[in-house]
């Protein structure tokens, strides 16, 4: 080829690429460019949407629910418990599972003070453990608590905290790990007792990262100053956290586990599906994760549906008014709807529109098969 032929195909050439560029450039320029008048910050910004579409607002739970993660106020007296009843009766929570800390005394009072008022029927009483300053002969001494709390009417341990793994120390001040050998009596105990362990580990991965602007939890993070343990020097990372308790769950296959807030992996199911098919005794449950799932509704219902016998109802807080949230992500095709603290997700929810079959193993179905002594008296009925 002649020169001067390379000279114009050079030339036109870059006069066909030019506009590319330049279009190429203007987007970038669009996107950098500085709002021109005062931008509202991330707090402030609250735009309301124009979307019309179906809106299935759910009061009622469509099933009487057992609420594996209740944290009602400490229920003894008389007024405290008639008030939480009228909850649960408006909601059709059928029976709510106490897992607020309590052993001892603390748990027995409790215990009594719902059957004088004669609501024995509607509650039931996971026992705490003390995991502070473990040290040789521990574990000993705190399954022997375990089994006096079983005897005064406890069906289960729970809700263990994440300080385990992430703040108890043993006596010499080291961290205590998930999988620490002293505990494995403790663990086998509630198998002997056929008992559930319900264990919240860690706290959502994104508290765990670097807090920059990518992070999808910047705000709660910023509002929230004791969320953030991106510290390596204080804290064991997200991982590290979950290599632990996965090998305290494989240790002890004869152990019933629930994992809280689905294990902190409904941002990440098919990691969830692993642990459910590599442990047949983990179940999971709900509780403080609808925001992951109800942004993935067809994926998340088509998991719910596999793992129907493994996935349990829990709330966490009890805030009566946010549970028709949970009702409307778990029972509609609703789409596009508010969740109920922007602070935890900034984006919108859908419904999953679970089916009857789903839905019943969920709300009381498994529940009532992994629970001894689950009152049955405002559920549909007890699994054979």
């Amino acid at each position: 080829m002649r020169l001067t032929t390379r000279l114009q195909v050079f030339i036109l050439v870059a006069l066909c690429a030019a506009p590319i560029a330049c279009d190429a450039q203007q987007q970038r320029s669009f996107r950098d460019r500085e709002p021109t008048i005062p931008p509202p910050s991330i707090t402030e910004y609250k735009p309301e949407s124009t979307l019309v579409v179906p809106e299935n607002e759910v009061p009622r739970a469509r099933f009487p629910l057992v609420d594996i993660h209740g944290h009602p106020p400490t229920l003894d007296n008389l007024e405290t418990i008639e008030s939480v009843v009228a909850e649960m009766d408006r909601l059709n929570i059928g029976v709510m599972v106490q897992a607020r800390p309590s052993s001892g005394q603390r748990l027995r009072s409790q215990i009594e003070a719902v059957r004088e008022a004669g609501y024995e029927d509607r509650f039931v009483f996971f026992a705490s453990l003390d995991l502070e300053n473990v040290d040789l002969g521990s574990g000993l001494k705190i399954a022997r608590q375990l089994e006096e709390d079983i005897e005064a009417g406890a069906v289960g341990i729970g809700e263990i905290s994440k300080a385990f793994g992430l703040y108890h120390t043993k006596m010499d001040g080291s961290r205590l790990a998930m999988d620490d050998p002293e505990l494995d009596i403790v663990w086998e105990t509630a198998a002997r007792l056929n008992i559930p362990v319900f264990v919240h580990t860690a706290d959502p991965p994104e508290f765990f990262e670097t807090l920059d602007f990518t992070n999808e939890r910047w705000l709660e993070l910023a509002i929230f100053e004791n969320r953030r343990f991106m510290d390596r020097d204080r804290f064991p990372s997200f991982d590290e956290l979950m290599e632990e308790r996965n090998r305290m769950l494989m240790k002890h296959p004869n152990t019933t586990w629930i994992l809280a807030h689905m294990g902190w992996h409904a941002a990440d199911l098919a990691r969830l599906g692993k642990i459910f098919d590599a442990h047949p005794n983990v179940l999971g449950e709900i509780g403080a994760v609808l925001y992951d799932l109800g942004r993935q509704p067809r994926f998340a219902a088509s998991f719910f549906t596999k793992y129907k016998d493994r996935i349990l109802f829990g709330k966490d807080s009890f805030q009566p008014d946010e549970y028709p949230y949970f009702f409307r992500v778990l029972e509609t095709a609703d789409e596009y709807f508010d969740y109920y603290r922007d602070y935890h997700a900034f984006w919108k929810l859908y419904g999953m529109d679970l089916t009857d079959e789903v839905l019943r193993a969920l709300y009381y179905e498994n529940a009532q098969r992994i629970i001894p002594g689950l009152p049955t008296a405002t559920l549909p009925g007890v699994m054979p």
